[in-house]
């Protein structure tokens, strides 16, 4: 069984990785960076996969809006656990 890796780790791979990235790049960088199986958490809500991951973030307003897709920001990450 896989490890579950938190969405804080996901946002900073976004702003790690840096410009802006579209649902389906985000999901590509996802793939790439932390596996097709893996599966995440959020501090309300696990098992997620790489494409309910991205809805979540987007619903919970993680993501700032740029020209040519959305990026995230440091203060969208919460600072606990």
């Amino acid at each position: 069984m896989s490890t579950s890796i938190h969405g804080h780790e996901v946002m900073q791979m976004m702003l790690t990785r840096g410009g802006s990235f579209t649902r389906d790049r985000l999901r590509q960088a996802i793939h790439d960076t932390f596996g097709v199986e893996a599966r995440f958490h959020t501090c309300s809500a696990e098992g997620m996969d790489a494409d309910q991951l991205i809805a979540f973030l987007e619903r919970k307003g993680k993501f700032v809006d740029e020209s040519d897709g959305f990026q995230t920001r440091a203060d969208r990450i919460c600072n606990h656990g």
